[in-house]
């Protein structure tokens, strides 16, 4: 295969055997658990808006997404940012989408109510996965969904008491275009999707220059706050999301990722003292327990 062959599609290996499905599940718990301090590190910030927030965090997640490209691919690295091609494009738009209000969400409500709204993702992205990708549920996966579904009631009940419309809405358009990313990496599991990412900063970053135009200046303390945000550790999610994703089914992928929003809110009640409801730590039990079921159960079926 020539040069320009390779420019215009991009394959990677996708073996799905037990031991790399094993795999894929581990590297989405190391993702969901990296990317759960997000909202600990916004109620550390000093000044910074959400807009400047994101601007800052794109810039330090693409230099991290390029130094991991340039790592696997050297020279062949620009070509591989060409592999994703429209749908990547698309991907990194609705990861974009995500980013922005998901911040939004944040920084207009609580973290634990942004977080139990994003619970949805996995319901979203099943339905979705079942239309576009014709994939079916398996037995396990359907009984910890329905588990982790109970929990998320719970947790509602009291979640939606907190908070503004206006979070809760952008919680809800996170959940949806994170759902359709996920679909979309799902659908190309032959291709690395991680230069989807530097799509989705370079978006934030037009949208945050024309909305904030002028006014970037934030205090170094805030600065290094997204820098560790973006550059670490949400590099490191974003990478292990993309590679475990093309081994695992769109609704497992977003199943794991349930850790997230259960420790999420824990992490800003341990440190800063955001302390959600009884029942919200209940609902969160049962989505960790059906998080982990479900990860057993696929443990010992590999062997």
């Amino acid at each position: 295969m020539n040069q320009s062959q390779r420019g215009r599609k991009v394959h990677a290996p996708a073996a799905n055997g037990p031991p790399r499905r094993v795999f894929a599940m581990v590297l989405m718990v190391v993702s969901s658990v990296a990317i759960s301090f997000g909202g600990l590190i916004i109620r550390n910030m000093e000044d910074a808006d959400s807009w400047q927030i994101n601007f800052y965090r794109s810039i330090a997640l693409m230099i991290a997404v390029t130094v991991i490209l340039l790592f696997q691919y050297r020279k062949l690295a620009i070509t591989h940012v060409k592999g994703i091609g429209r749908s990547g494009v698309v991907g990194g738009v609705m990861l974009a989408i995500a980013g922005i209000t998901f911040l939004q969400s944040l920084t207009h409500t609580t973290v634990a109510n942004t977080l139990f709204m994003l619970s949805a993702i996995p319901f979203i992205t099943a339905g979705l996965a079942r239309v576009f990708l014709k994939e079916r549920l398996p037995p396990a996966t359907l009984i910890a969904m329905l588990t982790a579904a109970i929990g998320i009631s719970i947790m509602l009940s009291e979640g939606f008491g907190v908070g503004s419309i206006y979070g809760n809405a952008m919680a809800l358009t996170t959940a949806c275009c994170f759902a359709c990313f996920a679909v979309i990496v799902r659908r190309n599991r032959q291709t690395d999707m991680l230069p989807t990412v530097l799509v989705s900063g370079l978006v934030i970053m037009i949208v945050t220059l024309f909305m904030r135009i002028g006014d970037l200046g934030i205090s170094l303390h805030d600065l290094l706050l997204c820098f560790l945000w973006g550059g670490l550790l949400s590099g490191i999610a974003n990478w292990t999301f993309i590679v475990a994703a093309r081994h695992l089914a769109a609704a497992e992928v977003t199943l794991i990722m349930l850790l997230e929003f259960a420790l999420g809110p824990t992490w800003v009640w341990l440190f800063v003292g955001e302390e959600p409801s009884r029942w919200a730590l209940f609902g969160g039990i049962l989505v960790i327990a059906s998080v982990a079921v479900r990860a057993l159960v696929e443990l010992r079926l590999s062997k």
